[in-house]
């Protein structure tokens, strides 16, 4: 794979903040590919975060200071990733014209297609040229993100001495892992579970044509089992992962599984529903499933059953390489679903 020559100073560190865990990923260029120089998590209390929001940013930003510190990591360049009811990506189809015309159209048109005032957002588009032959239209996406939203975390970031660069989207962060360790020409659907969200991002030949936030993910089924069988939440969640065995739980603990994991489905579905509809000759080639949530147990052969897609856990550290004597293979493995996104933030230059 070529990629353009970036030192490993031109890398930020990408930072996951989740409603669970902050995941926290520092890479380096090498002749050839990237290397994992630093990577860990930190579980965060309930309801530090939630869909995407800042309930207590100063917890939030201690642990993120403490994890740095644990990680030994000194770089203040950073990136982050939003999500949640905060975000709106949308695609539209718009008259072709230069970049200085759609960014005056994007400016003065956007509140036709984001339900938000246009003062109370940051805008962000990109031209996906998907004009051929004669054709005058393209399609544009379009990402609008709450200032609020996005200053929170901008305000928590620079009070820990930090250089926030990048902000990006949890599904482009995710899309941008994948493309680094998988063909580009693939049709693709991209499933992010976390605790309280699953993002879903369908790639028809390198580009994103179905992007959704939908709020469903782990916690539901910790939070079932903890209620279910009257335990702590360390030991429901250590259940639903098969840490420790279901024994006589195993019967109810299957049919809490089976109502949760159902819904997921069905959310997929529509995802996948929609994207097969207009596109009826790209059929999609594969499920790669990420985040915290995608080790449930049982959960992978599920999908690929009630899909009929090849279904993968994704790991982001495929293509890189690693100094095993620093970081174990093995917790690498473990961990790498759940950094995809820290990863593909990473992965960005903090100069484009």
């Amino acid at each position: 794979m070529n990629l353009p020559f970036f030192s490993s100073d031109d890398l930020v560190v990408g930072i996951d903040i989740g409603s669970h865990a902050i995941k926290i990923c520092q890479l380096k260029r090498t002749d050839k590919a990237y290397a994992v120089v630093n990577l860990g998590s930190a579980t965060l209390p309930e309801d530090a975060v939630d869909d995407g929001t800042l309930n207590d940013p100063e917890l939030v930003g201690k642990t993120i200071k403490e994890l740095l510190k644990n990680l030994k990591i000194k770089k203040k360049k950073v990136g982050f990733s939003i999500s949640g009811y905060s975000v709106i990506v949308k695609k539209v189809n718009l008259a072709v014209m230069s970049e200085e015309e759609l960014e005056e159209h994007i400016q003065t048109e956007a509140e036709q297609y984001i339900p938000f005032d246009i003062d109370d957002v940051y805008l962000d588009f990109q031209d996906l040229k998907t004009n051929k032959g004669d054709s005058e239209r393209t399609d544009v996406m379009l990402v609008a993100a709450k200032k609020e939203i996005v200053d929170d975390y901008l305000e928590m970031l620079e009070g820990l001495n930090l250089q926030p660069v990048i902000v990006d989207v949890d599904g482009f962060a995710l899309e941008n892992t994948y493309e680094y360790n998988y063909p580009k020409d693939e049709n693709v659907a991209l499933v992010d579970i976390g605790a309280s969200k699953m993002n879903i991002n369908i790639i028809s030949n390198g580009i994103s044509v179905v992007a959704r936030d939908i709020v469903v993910g782990s916690r539901q089924l910790t939070e079932q089992i903890q209620a279910a069988f009257d335990l702590e939440f360390a030991e429901a969640e250590a259940l639903k992962l098969g840490h420790i065995p279901a024994e006589e739980k195993q019967e109810e603990i299957a049919d809490i599984f089976s109502s949760t994991c159902t819904q997921w489905v069905l959310e997929i579905k529509k995802a996948i529903d929609l994207y097969q509809a207009n596109h009826p000759d790209a059929p999609l080639t594969r499920l790669v499933l990420s985040g915290g949530g995608s080790k449930v147990s049982g959960l992978v052969d599920y999908l690929a059953s009630e899909t009929e897609l090849a279904v993968e856990l994704f790991n982001p550290f495929n293509n890189m390489t690693v100094n095993s004597k620093k970081i174990d293979p093995d917790y690498l493995n473990s961990i790498g679903p759940e950094m995809a996104i820290a990863t593909g933030i990473a992965i960005r230059p903090s100069v484009i």
